[in-house]
């Protein structure tokens, strides 16, 4: 989305302005938006730049063998008409920097830049659309129409002009801006230089002092976009390192959640703890507990392999919080953000409130710290059906997050196959009882008074049953009667 850009920068950089035909003809790559693009040259659109930089004159218009079609340059790719935006809008951001690298996403995520009127633009689009609308900021005129398949922000142009505006972002890469009326693309601070360098470099100290997010958010977008940090920005990220602990948790959040959500950002995230960009935030963390990290990702690797079934919980979430698991939820995310957290309760459950973590977050994460050690005391456990029935009601649900990080500290995937069997059998009678009595069956049946009794009772049922003694509502009745009398 559009960034916070407030200062202006004291000097300017000569733009370059060049068409659409010199960056969008290319070798077509099957990339998606979470894979790797390939890293080799892209000549044609190298050949039309080197055109540019001597000075040579391109065609204004897309030549009939280039198609951007598919690409979020594309108006047939948006949720509405061109003709609804003025000659002077221009789009920018992380969307221009994707088309150019030929990422692709299901849902465009647009940001358009206007000299004026930006406001009474994205008011016209969604009353025309049927769309919603939200004002975003009404000093900074900022606005947001809301497609089905797509997210469209609108901001009014920041400065005398719209290079002034891309000057004030965050790193040369997203500093790129296309006017889909004349198929130009405006590049002043020369980001596609760095595109084509797979790298992200900062525009200037002072842009990252503005908004001291965007320390963090490089290695982030690195991570993303599988590229390096140009070694003076990441010089320049660790003299202000500091200046981070000055950020709202919950932005801090969501850039540790993007490196803890995905492999590509393991590295990134050690990087950041070595770049002394995380020990305010996460003040128990180690380089042994990031090398864990590590481990997990190698082992969700070998159980997708062995166990696939197992795979797909570990990379689910609570099923009543399905829609949440869009917001990068799941059990993986789970395992790695324990292993930075202090091993005791009342200091880790501090540690990931500071943060705002959800409260099913919290009690996860606790959960994975409480039960690790019986996990790994993997013997004892399983010495007993009644002793799995205890450990499966207390771990619940994050049982795919305490078994990877078991298996990330050695040990044996073999070792731990029963439990894992147990838990993807929905009929299992341990990891997921099914009651063969209910507190109103035994109160009608047994005419036992409401009361902790019947708590008491089910539970021993519960136990019962786990322990193979039970396996019907009749044996359950005679298991009830017996446990009464002997209650008397």
């Amino acid at each position: 989305m559009l960034q916070n850009e407030k200062t202006a920068l004291s000097g300017r950089v000569q733009p370059a302005v060049w068409q659409s035909s010199a960056v969008i003809c290319r070798e077509r790559q099957n990339w998606t938006q979470n894979v790797r693009p390939q890293a080799t040259p892209l000549t044609r659109i190298s050949t039309c730049f080197e055109m540019f930089q001597a000075g040579l004159d391109l065609q204004p218009t897309l030549p009939h063998d280039c198609s951007i079609v598919a690409s979020a340059l594309s108006p047939q790719t948006w949720s509405f008409s061109l003709k609804w935006l003025p000659p002077a809008a221009y789009l920018v951001g992380g969307n221009v920097r994707d088309a150019l690298l030929g990422r692709r996403a299901d849902y465009l995520d647009l940001d358009f830049v206007l000299p004026e009127g930006a406001v009474q633009t994205a008011k016209a689009i969604a009353n025309y659309y049927s769309a919603g609308f939200v004002l975003l900021d009404a000093e900074r005129q900022i606005a947001r129409v809301v497609f089905e398949r797509a997210t469209v922000d609108f901001a009014q142009q920041v400065g005398p002009s719209l290079e002034t505006d891309l000057q004030r972002r965050d790193f040369t890469v997203n500093a790129i801006a296309y006017n889909p009326h004349s198929e130009q693309l405006l590049d002043p601070i020369h980001g596609y230089g760095d595109l084509q360098r797979r790298q992200i470099r900062m525009i200037a100290p002072e842009n990252l002092k503005e908004d001291p997010l965007r320390l963090l958010r490089a290695y982030r977008q690195a991570a993303q976009l599988d590229f390096i940090l140009e070694p003076n920005t990441q010089t320049t990220i660790r003299q202000l390192a500091d200046l981070l602990r000055e950020i709202a948790p919950e932005r801090v959040q969501s850039e540790l959640n993007y490196l803890l959500g995905t492999a590509n950002g393991t590295p990134f995230l050690a990087l950041a703890w070595e770049d002394g960009l995380l020990q305010h935030w996460l003040p128990s963390a180690t380089a042994a507990g990031l090398a864990q990290i590590a481990d997990i990702d190698r082992t969700a690797i070998a159980l997708a392999a062995s166990c696939p079934a197992f795979s797909v919980e570990l990379v689910g979430w609570l099923r009543d919080q399905q829609k949440a698991s869009g917001l990068g939820r799941s059990w993986l995310r789970i395992a790695k953000l324990a292993s930075l957290m202090d091993s005791d309760l009342p200091t880790a459950e501090a540690q990931l409130w500071r943060l705002k973590y959800s409260r099913a977050e919290v009690q996860s994460v606790l959960t994975v710290l409480k039960y690790l050690p019986q996990v790994e005391a993997l013997d004892l456990l399983l010495a007993s059906r009644k002793n799995q029935y205890i450990f499966f009601q207390a771990v619940g649900a994050a049982f795919p997050a305490l078994a990877v990080l078991a298996v990330a500290r050695g040990l044996d995937q073999e070792a731990i196959a029963p439990l894992c069997s147990r838990f993807l059998t929905a009929t299992d009678p341990i990891a997921h009882p099914s009651p063969l009595l209910t507190g109103c069956d035994l109160m009608t049946t047994l005419h036992i008074p409401a009361g902790p009794c019947i708590g008491q009772l089910l539970e021993a049922l519960q136990v019962a049953q786990a322990e193979g003694k039970i396996g019907t509502s009749q044996d359950a009745l005679t298991f009830a009667e017996i446990w009464i009398q002997h209650k008397k």
